[in-house]
């Protein structure tokens, strides 16, 4: 489907470009995409052309659903204005246009294909186009693309930069000591590349298949049966002001009816959560573990620049308990990503990952890399870090987790999207099979079968081990890898992070020094060039469940670490001069959705959910 054709229909229902005879659009196509903009555009019209029949107002492929509104922002009455909220239904229904989301779409299609038979797979997603909210690293596998689209070179994958050398360094506060590189740290026959784009171009070949993809649509509900069973999504309704009534803008969200849902919404999904608590998918797994990590797009001085060049650093800014670490990797076109890595078990209250990714870039061996250079790009994600034993049940009734919503990040590899894409796979080819009457198949044994489980298998012991300190893990991980090669008779185990905090008291300070303006920078100059936006007039997505935990806790007990480790400025502790007591302020609109506020909170106060879709990051070349 045309992209610019399919964004006009989503966004404005009367563009010629819904009529046009001439693109060349399969009929269905059309007609859903046609839906799916009058369900957005049909609410927000109702109450303003009342003269208009409903017959005329609604698409008769629809079920309604009706409900009332009580009053909008401004208070004017509307109690007996009945609004619609319409319903779409589809054989499947993709949660996330990431690589996981997308590679299950396009192997679903590939299947029916082969089948002879039809299949509706539609893909929801929050960012404002597909690529919007995607952020990695990312020097990549090609082994799961190599089984997808197997012709990728000659349809133009956007994996342009070979990697051509790895380097590996222990930083001092002013020296890097080169040590040997870890077998599964060598990159011949991977790419640097960006993952939005290749997510980009992935969405073009699921389209061409006749996937229908949806961005900037939030699921925000997972709709059951009476059952019990999923049955789709529901996205978020649109122009709900922030007293939580509707405003002149209001438009309801749409039901999308499927009878298999895939969730390949990311690291910490605020879907995937609820389904973890209602199916009890985490009963006897361990708990998952996370890092944050936090990435910026330079175009450097063309003497700086080394394509394919891969470099990774530990030690320095970090003590010797944190782990953590920094990548560097060269691009084409003079584009260099660097970015840094903490795990979200650190115990410091006053540690800031923001400010040690600034502090990082100084170093003697690392600055000469940006000097003349210039940054255009911040961003900042969440990451599993769990590995094998902290996978959940996949399967529940109607659906299945898939990529990062579950966790398939290989920690000593640094790499999660070739197992992400690999996930999505297989969860497409078990749920083609339910679709066929095989109701007994489960993505979590079809997994336990790929190669995806044997690699994460043999590395499921490497980072639990470094919650000894980074000289003991260095150890253990040799030990792993060249002797035992990841068949120990044993399996370590994890902890929550947010229970590792020390209180502040008991802590040691970290003054951190000023940005220079040059190589390390502020919060909100580099919230800016995320391209962060958020429609300002809507109740907060990032919700405290217990308000006075904010400060009884959170301040008193640990000086509020929310403030050093949002890696945006989103949380503020405020010391007004005519309250005896300080409040936090929460600055919503500068999320960048890395989800760290939801994981690492010590009381697990804080609950993002989706605010309203196409608000976040609009992450170019990330």
């Amino acid at each position: 489907m045309n992209s610019l054709w399919r964004r006009k229909a989503i966004r404005r229902l009367g563009d010629d470009r819904l009529v046009r005879p001439d693109l060349d659009i399969p009929a269905q196509q059309r007609d859903r995409c046609l839906a799916l903009a009058t369900a957005q555009w049909v609410g927000a019209k109702r109450h303003r052309d009342d003269a208009t029949t409903a017959a005329e107002r609604r698409t008769p492929v629809f079920d309604v659903i009706r409900y009332s509104r009580f009053a909008n922002a401004r208070g004017r009455e509307v109690s007996e204005e009945r609004v619609e909220r319409e319903r779409m239904e589809y054989d499947v229904v993709v949660v996330g246009a990431g690589p996981s989301g997308l590679s299950a779409a396009i192997r679903l299609k590939q299947l029916a294909a082969a089948a002879q038979r039809e299949l509706a797979v539609c893909v929801v997603e929050k960012g404002s186009e597909v690529g919007a909210h995607i952020l990695s690293g990312a020097v990549f596998e090609p082994r799961a693309l190599d089984e997808l689209i197997p012709q990728w070179r000659e349809q133009g994958a956007p994996l342009i930069t070979p990697a051509t050398e790895d380097r590996f360094f222990f930083l001092t506060a002013g020296r890097a000591l080169r040590l040997p590189t870890p077998p599964q740290m060598k990159n011949h026959g991977n790419y640097i590349i960006s993952l939005g784009n290749l997510c980009r171009w992935l969405a073009e070949q699921a389209e061409a298949q006749g996937v229908e993809i949806y961005p900037g649509f939030a699921a925000a509900e997972v709709l059951y049966d009476a059952a019990g069973r999923v049955q789709g999504v529901a996205t978020g309704d649109m122009g709900i002001g922030k007293d939580g009534r509707p405003t002149d803008r209001f438009q309801p969200g749409v039901e999308l009816l499927a009878k298999e849902t895939l969730f390949a919404e990311g690291c910490r999904g605020s879907l995937t959560k609820t389904l973890v608590e209602r199916f009890r998918l985490r009963d006897g797994i361990d708990p998952q573990t996370y890092a944050l990590g936090i990435k910026e797009l330079w175009e450097v001085a063309p003497a700086r620049h080394q394509p394919g060049l891969v470099l990774h650093t530990v030690g320095w800014p970090l003590d010797t308990a944190t782990y953590g670490g920094s990548f560097l990797y060269h691009l084409e076109d003079r584009q260099v990503a660097v970015g840094f890595v903490i795990g979200l078990d650190y115990r410091n209250p006053f540690l800031s990952p923001f400010e040690e990714f600034q502090r990082f870039k100084t170093h003697p061996a690392i600055r000469p890399f940006f000097e003349d250079g210039r940054r255009i790009a911040y961003g900042a994600r969440a990451l599993n870090e769990g590995g094998l034993q902290s996978i959940p049940r996949l399967d529940f009734p109607g659906g299945a987790l898939v990529g990062c919503a579950a966790g398939f990040v290989n920690v000593p590899k640094i790499k999660g999207n070739h197992t992400a894409m690999k996930s999505g796979m297989v969860a497409a080819e078990t749920v083609f099979r339910r679709l066929a009457g095989e109701t007994g198949a489960e993505v979590r044994r079809a997994l336990e079968e790929s190669w995806v489980w044997e690699e994460l298998r043999r590395v499921r012991n490497v980072r639990p081990s470094f919650r000894w300190g980074l000289w003991a893990g260095l150890a253990y991980s040799a030990l792993d890898t060249y002797v035992l090669r990841g068949a120990a008779p044993w399996t370590f185990h994890h902890h929550p992070d947010h229970l590792q905090l020390t209180p502040a008291s008991a802590a040691r300070h970290i003054e951190y020094p000023r940005p220079d303006g040059k190589i390390s920078f502020d919060r909100l100059s580099s919230v800016f060039i995320s391209n962060t936006s958020h429609e300002e007039d809507q109740p907060s997505h990032l919700r405290l469940r217990d308000p006075a935990k904010a400060i009884a806790i959170n301040y008193r007990l640990y000086d509020s670490p929310e403030q050093r480790y949002c890696p945006a400025g989103v949380y503020e502790i405020v010391h007004p001069v005519e309250a005896a007591d300080p409040y936090l302020q929460i600055n919503a609109q500068n999320c960048v959705h890395c989800k760290t506020c939801d994981i690492k909170d010590p009381e697990q106060n804080i609950d993002w959910v989706v605010p309203e879709g196409s608000g976040g990051p609009n992450y170019p070349n990330m």
